[in-house]
């Protein structure tokens, strides 16, 4: 007889961790089915931000915004270990895109919808320009700083899963999803692990499988609900060189697209680009032409430091397909139900920011598809081990 759970998740990114421990302080039995390993695939190719997503403003995501800011608070709180607040700050050299006043604009929002000291900010004065890390002061009109976090994006998967498992989830790694038929009581689950076929059956299921979301929907029947989706390649670097003062967030000299700038183990990230990607989500790599960016944006910012590039790793975002071009499109997480009173619900899009806020809210959407359980914690205050 197949082992019987109330929720079933595919896929051990941060989303697919967030559910299993949501699912699990709710007292429900949980079982998620990873195929390779923990945090594979976007969830350890990130920029390492928890942040409010600044940029966003610009094309007027304000409860992005708003919840992104809120959850920064909110993790900050529950994963100090794991997750820092750190300053940031916001070169304005002559001919950018983004005026001084703009950027100026921008901070006084960005802290009227943030929650504790994050939302402050400064303009730093011209004397402290050369104390920034040997920033570029050529053509430099002014300097802000601002205050958002960084974590290590792996650790922090790692760590929402070992309080998964703290709960009472199963979290099976190693187990590729082969699919699942809907019946009267849920799905039945089949899947591959160690060279032999399991199933089991689920209530409800999670598709949190990122930029296999829409190949997973197509190993389920009846065939579920889709949206049009894109892949969005994000490309990042590792180069030599030590960032004292923080991180930065800079406009690229071709095409003023914001990048960052940040301090990561001893070397300094730059990062990400944005770019269509049609192919297999395994074989994502950076481009030639991705680092060459990247590589201008360092250089055009801190022309003392190497461009030479000891790693490089490139991950892949879902946005819902849209009109406007990748950079304006809405970044909201799509949760996608099979009917009104869902048995299967998969996630589309997603910030690492708010994977907590996301795994609450599919809880949430089954909440008339499971029986009642006594929730052992609150997420929000549930402290998150430390690496």
């Amino acid at each position: 007889m197949s082992a019987a759970f109330d929720v079933v998740i595919i896929g051990g990114g941060i989303h697919g961790v967030g559910v299993a421990q949501a699912a699990a302080v709710r007292g429900y039995r949980t079982l998620l089915l990873e195929q390779e390993v923990l945090a594979a695939g976007t969830s350890g190719r990130s920029t390492k931000l928890i942040h409010g997503g600044l940029r966003y403003l610009e094309s007027g995501q304000l409860r992005l915004v708003r919840e992104s800011l809120r959850e920064r608070e909110t993790l900050l709180g529950i994963a100090p270990d794991l997750v820092e607040r750190k300053a940031f700050h916001l070169p304005v050299y002559a001919g950018a895109r983004r005026t001084a006043r703009r950027i100026r604009a921008g901070l006084q929002f960005y802290r009227l919808l943030s929650s504790g000291p994050g939302g402050r900010f400064a303009a730093l004065p011209r004397r402290a320009w050369g104390d920034l890390d040997g920033l570029q002061t050529a053509g430099l009109r002014a300097v802000f700083r601002y205050y958002d976090a960084q974590t290590d994006d792996v650790a922090l998967t790692h760590a929402v899963a070992r309080s998964a498992r703290d709960f009472g989830a199963d979290l099976q790694v190693g187990a590729r999803f082969i699919g699942a038929e809907r019946n009267a009581h849920g799905y039945e689950v089949r899947y591959v692990q160690g060279g032999i076929v399991g199933s089991c059956m689920a209530q409800v299921l999670v598709n949190a499988t990122g930029p296999w979301a829409g190949p997973t929907l197509a190993r389920i029947l009846p065939g579920p609900p889709r949206i049009d989706h894109d892949l969005v390649a994000g490309t990042h670097i590792i180069t030599e060189g030590t960032l004292r003062s923080g991180g930065y967030y800079a406009e690229s000299p071709s095409d003023q697209r914001p990048v960052f700038i940040l301090p990561w183990r001893g070397r300094v990230l730059t990062g990400t680009t944005e770019r269509r990607y049609v192919g297999d989500p395994g074989q994502i790599a950076p481009t030639a032409g991705e680092i060459a960016y990247l590589q201008e944006v360092l250089a055009a910012c801190f022309p003392q430091f190497s461009t030479t590039v000891v790693d490089a790793f490139a991950g892949l975002r879902v946005l819902p397909r849209g009109a406007s071009d990748l950079s304006a499109r809405r970044r909201d997480t799509v949760l996608l139900a099979d009917a009104p009173v869902p048995r299967l619900i998969s996630i589309f899009g997603g910030k690492l920011t708010t994977y907590r806020l996301t795994a609450e809210r599919v809880m949430d959407r089954f909440r008339a598809s499971l029986p009642e359980r006594v929730a052992q914690a609150n997420t929000s205050r549930l402290i998150l081990p430390g690496p």
